[in-house]
């Protein structure tokens, strides 16, 4: 017990330390120089400096006036871009998949509606999953409410700080989830019985807005939805929040398309496999969508189509692509940091690179509503900056310098620290030497 007490003791020193350093960071003036600087929003700038005070990114240029007192990050012969943004994690909400006890993602909903779930107010905010994602240059992340059910709950935007979870919040709701390709899932025996299930939210919703009054004196007809949740799925039916509908094959995703269309309801495609083949109606409808390209291989039915080359079709069919990870070896919550290599894939299968770049910075932060905080180089926004060895999308690339609301974070993660502590056995525990 003493033992634990000790660590524990160690831990809080070492987490106190950490938020002092945070906040004198922050304050810091800091100049990044001589790198190649990929604003996103603008022209590559060669030789360039980016100047942050305060957390903020003030200037970004070739000629940038350096004040005596900044602190130098000697970036030459480096690539600099904004922080990566994982747009389809759970990071924080679930940290030991068989632990129950440290899963957060999912509600119970009600009839498997649970729009009023907010899924970011169970973050665990000492997840160790948080660093080595931090580490590899993911800055925000989009986290999901888990489950399969007809809508899911909240999804939210977060920036990788240290705090609590209203603090990493950097925008709450930024869209609903729901789905339509999984019958089952919404407690129905048919797709199309899916669909009249979801019609009937939306009416019900719009009929909860216009007779309130007589609702709460329970004087109106049952609707299909808690109260919470029918309050919830007002800012989507109203076309303030989009409904990001999972869904992976082209029939699923027309559908979705026309339930955006009959509704006045703005749609995001989730997952995607098979949105290739519609990539024409997608980019007429100004319909975003989520997708990966680390999979060529079909996980069901509904994925028939896939290709690693689905992201470069639609995006040179116009339509707005965020990439994300899609190759199933827990790309949502250990493996969040892969964010790069699904970008890099989708170069090799036909992406350009500077769309790829795009979409895991700057589109991710249009599509969510937050452009105007993250997601570019720019004066005025978060200094959320990576310096990297070379090109962040090659392998053998590293992240030399990642920071955050300009704070740079240099901590060793969970990896670093095991590899340290197994580095020298105790006596008599050497390991075998195999002759």
């Amino acid at each position: 017990m003493r033992y634990i007490h000790n660590r524990l003791s160690r831990v809080f020193t070492a987490s106190a330390a950490i938020a002092v350093m945070s906040a004198g960071a922050s304050a810091q003036t800091i100049a990044i120089t001589g790198g190649r600087v990929y604003p996103v929003s603008s022209s590559p700038i060669e030789n360039g400096t980016v100047l942050i005070r305060d957390g903020k990114i003030v200037a970004v240029g070739a000629n940038v006036t350096i004040p005596a007192d900044a602190r130098r990050i000697d970036a030459a012969g480096k690539w600099v871009t904004p922080g990566l943004i994982n747009s389809s994690t759970r990071l924080g909400l679930i940290e030991v998949g068989a632990v129950a006890d440290t899963r957060d993602a999912t509600a119970l909903g009600h009839d498997n509606v649970a729009a009023a779930f907010t899924a970011w107010e169970g973050l665990n905010t000492r997840s160790v999953l948080i660093g080595p994602a931090r580490r590899e240059g993911v800055t925000n992340v989009v986290v999901l409410p888990g489950g399969n059910q007809l809508v899911s709950g909240q999804a939210s935007m977060l920036t990788l700080i240290e705090g609590m979870p209203t603090d990493m919040v950097l925008r709450t709701p930024v869209a609903m989830l729901a789905q339509v390709q999984s019958p089952g899932g919404a407690g129905v025996g048919a797709r199309g019985e899916l669909l009249v299930r979801l019609r009937e939210l939306i009416e019900d919703t719009r009929a909860f807005m216009k007779n309130r009054a007589a609702y709460e004196r329970a004087e109106t007809r049952d609707y299909s939805a808690s109260r919470l949740d029918l309050q919830a799925m007002i800012p989507v039916v109203d076309g303030r929040l989009p409904l990001l509908v999972s869904a992976d094959k082209s029939t699923d995703i027309d559908a979705a398309l026309r339930i955006g269309r009959e509704n006045n309801i703005r749609i995001i495609i989730g997952g995607g496999a098979e949105a290739w083949m519609i990539a024409d109606k997608l980019a007429a409808a100004k319909v975003p969508v989520l997708a990966g390209a680390m999979n060529n291989i079909p996980g069901s039915f509904t994925q028939l189509g896939s290709t690693q080359e689905n992201v470069g079709l639609l995006r040179r069919a116009g339509v707005q692509v965020v990439v994300i990870g899609n190759s199933g070896a827990d790309d949502e919550g250990f493996n969040v940091r892969n964010i790069k290599q699904e970008a890099g894939n989708a170069v090799a299968y036909g992406m350009s690179w500077d769309d790829a770049l795009r979409a895991v910075t700057l589109t991710p932060a249009e599509v969510f509503g937050v452009a105007d905080r993250i997601g570019s180089i720019q004066a005025g926004h978060d200094a959320n900056v990576v310096v990297w060895s070379g090109d962040p999308f090659e392998f053998t690339t590293v992240p030399e310098h990642v920071l955050v609301r300009g704070r740079e974070y240099t901590e060793p993660d969970r990896q670093e620290l095991l590899t340290e502590r197994y580095k020298t056995l105790p006596p008599g525990q050497a390991l075998p030497i195999r002759k």
